[in-house]
């Protein structure tokens, strides 16, 4: 427990300045550092002999913040896909929609981890190449492939 207060907890403000950078709410950021708080606390032995601790925990914050990107990212998809579905008109109409909807949902959900997050981003979310890349870690090029293989993936899947 000591060793968290000496060398962990001085390093509070810079991982929430970095989970800020990532999540960009500080709601969001302040989670994530309590996050990798309870990890340090509820593993002390793994985390003991950590050449540098500002890089290592950097690191796991990261992967933290990401983790609250996709469960951000999939809270939306339901919420678009509820409003998606509540807008249809008529009942026959509301049917086909609503099994093309989930047809093409499942077939995103589907698709390689990656190629599924950038491709929602894009498409769901409305972000930017350069949004995504922050967000991500990814190269504006890389996020462009990702989306082009995810589409070129879902149309052969679909057949459209």
């Amino acid at each position: 427990m000591n060793e968290i207060k000496e060398i962990w907890l001085p390093l509070s403000n810079r991982f929430y300045r970095v989970a800020y950078h990532i999540l960009e709410s500080q709601q969001d950021a302040e989670d994530a550092v309590q996050e990798l708080y309870l990890k340090l606390i509820k593993t002390p032995d793994k985390f003991s002999n950590i050449q540098d601790p500002a890089a290592y925990g950097i690191t796991i914050l990261r992967n933290i913040c990401i983790d609250i990107i996709r469960r951000r990212e999939k809270r939306r998809s339901e919420e678009l896909h509820e409003y998606m579905i509540a807008d249809i008109d008529s009942p026959d109409k509301a049917v086909t929609e609503k099994d093309k909807l989930r047809m093409l949902i499942h077939e995103i959900d589907r698709l390689p981890q990656k190629q599924s997050m950038v491709l929602k981003m894009r498409a769901i979310e409305g972000l930017e190449y350069d949004e995504i890349s922050q967000r991500t870690g990814l190269s504006q090029v890389n996020i462009r492939v990702l989306i082009s293989i995810a589409r070129k993936t879902l149309k052969k899947n679909l057949g459209i």
